[in-house]
Formats: structure tokens, sequence, C-alpha cells
């Protein structure tokens, strides 16, 4: 009896982070994957609901998939934190152009676009810019140690078209086609 609600509880810390793995990898538009974390993701869950329906008067079984269900919701989060899969743009807003910083973000391949606008009591500056989203952390820690009040907002695109970030996109395309024809070639 606890055998099987230890059974069901594992098989929820399993299911859950894929459950939250692929719909993250359908957001991002990355569908064969996604497809392969679904099969994966129906063939656990039919499993866990089958030992459950096979005994419904077992609240053990009922336990262990509610609590498996909530600690694998927090490790979801936690490898997709982890994974950061995508992009981010931030927006940085400062009192006045700080080329330093701009030149510094720059360095570390971070896009920077930069432009004036019209705050409440004045004019500031404030930086559009792009960063893989494994870096957003990185890219904080950079702007505070130059810029210790500045207002930051990040947010994830969708899509890109065009710029900076979009060329890099490409080369990485191109290198991994490379590696992976120079990989087929290699087994023929």
């Amino acid at each position: 009896m606890l055998v099987t609600a230890l059974i069901i509880f594992f098989a929820q810390l399993i299911y859950v982070p894929i459950l939250t793995l692929r719909t993250i990898m359908m957001v991002k538009g990355l569908k064969h994957r996604a497809a392969g974390m679904g099969i994966l993701e129906g063939a656990i869950y039919v499993v866990a609901i089958a030992i459950i329906f096979n005994d419904l008067s077992n609240y053990w079984n009922m336990a262990a998939y509610a609590l498996g269900f909530g600690i694998g919701l927090f490790l979801g989060a936690l490898i997709e934190e982890k994974l950061a899969i995508g992009y981010v743009s931030i927006e940085v807003n400062i009192p006045e152009k700080n080329q330093p910083l701009i030149d510094r973000l720059r360095e570390l391949g971070f896009s920077v676009s930069s432009s004036y606008v019209e705050g409440m009591n004045s004019n500031r500056c404030q930086l559009d810019c792009t960063a893989r989203r494994d870096r957003e952390k990185e890219f904080i820690e950079v702007v505070s140690s130059y810029e210790p009040a500045a207002f930051i907002v990040s947010f994830e695109p969708r899509n890109f078209k065009g710029g900076y970030i979009t060329k890099a996109m490409k080369r990485r395309r191109e290198r991994y086609l490379k590696r992976k024809q120079k990989a087929e070639n290699s087994v023929n």
C-alpha cells in the first residue's frame, strides 16, 4: 500500500517537471522537442492515473499524487530557471547617458541601443538591450555596479527580425549545422 503511494509520488516528481518543460518548449516554438516531451509525459501520466483509479479508496495514493504534483511544480520551476531558454529584452532607464556602462555591456556581448526619453520631471537616457535569459542576472549586476539607482525592466520577446541579436543567432545556427553535417559525414 505504501509502496504504491511512493511509486505515484516519484512518478509525479518526474511527470510534472516534464510537463513544465514541454509547456515552455511549446511557448518558445520548439515543436519537435515539445512533442517528444509530450510522449514521455503522457506515458507517465497514464501509469500514475491507472494506479490511482485501481483503488480509489486508498487515500495514501491520492495524497502521494497531490504531494508529488506540488513538489514536481517546484522542481520544474528550478529546472526551467537553470536552463533559462530564450532571450530577454531589457529596458534600463538612467538619469543621463553613461558611455562607460554602454561600452562595458557591449564588450560583454550584450546588444545596446540608447535614446533619450522624456521622464516625469526630466529627460532621461533609456538603454534597450537584449540578452540570453541565462545572462540576465549578469546584465543586471553590471548595470547596477555602474548605475545603482537604474530602473530596469525585462520581458521575453516571442520573435526577432533583424538587428544584432538575429545576426548572432544566425551565426550560431550556421555553426550548429556545420557541426551536424561534419558528424553525419564522419559516420558515413
